[in-house]
């Protein structure tokens, strides 16, 4: 059973959120953490990973300018993250390198999700990038130290192409996507905007020795006592060798979100494909 949403006061929320950064803030400093800070102008030679997601779709009730100004504001994160080295040893944080989004670097109000609705926002969709890094990272070795779920499933499922839960909602510089490099290979994160589609890789000076698939299991939706629905699942995948052949299963995570809408809801018009 998930428990009734608790509705916190403005003035909690933002004494919450300043602790929280502060916090952030510390470990980053004395964390004993060993993170990523260099880039390579050229690819790496092996390609681990790659996948592409759509920078405009209609949304119910969400107006247009909104994803306009998300893909503005997706354009200027990609700098600092395009190229990085994800050495041995080192771990990769999504806000240590991109930084706080402000008005001054060029940032825009973007769609921010905002318990179980949305709103505008500086630095708004970015959450589109932490989710195809995370999607990524899922089909390679590297290990992912910290990601963070969606507590509300806010649309349906309407030409969704992935499992439900398999992206990573980022909130600077608290609720980051942290993931170490535990293998002996150097990785390198190329991120791209173009006109229709944000594209990712990660590339490594090594070839895969192993492939993944990743799928998810047990998922279902309930009706909680106090009324609302929830939306469960796992995300687990499928481990291959070189060859093809099939090695083992693997446990990712899993997934307990709120749902905003009525299960029933059957309208495309209505839905976005959403991580």
């Amino acid at each position: 059973m998930t428990r009734e949403p608790i509705k916190r006061s403005a003035i909690r929320l933002t004494l919450g959120k300043q602790y929280f950064t502060l916090k952030r803030y510390a470990a980053w400093l004395i964390g004993g953490i060993r993170y990523t800070r260099f880039k390579d102008g050229q690819s790496l030679k092996y390609q681990a990973f790659a996948h592409r997601t759509p920078l405009y779709r209609r949304l119910k009730d969400v107006d247009m300018w909104l994803q306009h100004n998300k893909v503005q504001n997706l354009r200027i994160a990609a700098g600092p993250l395009n190229g990085l080295l994800l050495r041995p040893g080192e771990t990769f944080s999504y806000w240590q390198n991109i930084g706080k989004p402000t008005k001054r670097k060029g940032y825009k109000e973007g769609m921010v999700l905002f318990y179980g609705s949305f709103k505008p926002g500086v630095g708004g969709g970015l959450c589109q990038m932490s989710n195809l890094i995370y999607w990524m990272t899922l089909h390679t070795p590297l290990t992912v130290t910290e990601r963070h779920r969606h507590s509300y499933d806010v649309f349906p499922d309407a030409d969704r192409t992935q499992p439900f839960g398999s992206g990573a909602t980022c909130s600077y510089n608290y609720l980051d996507l942290q993931i170490r490099n535990d293998t002996d290979r150097t990785y390198q994160l190329l991120v791209r905007v173009t006109d229709e589609y944000l594209e990712g890789e990660w590339r490594s000076d090594m070839p895969q020795i192993e492939t993944y698939q990743v799928f998810e299991a047990d998922h279902r939706m309930s009706q909680e006592p106090w009324g609302g629905y929830t939306r469960h699942n796992r995300i687990c995948r499928h481990v291959y060798n070189a060859a093809g052949e099939w090695l083992r299963d693997e446990y990712v995570t899993e997934n307990h979100a709120l749902m905003m809408y009525s299960p029933l809801l059957t309208e495309p018009a209505a839905g976005e494909s959403r991580n």
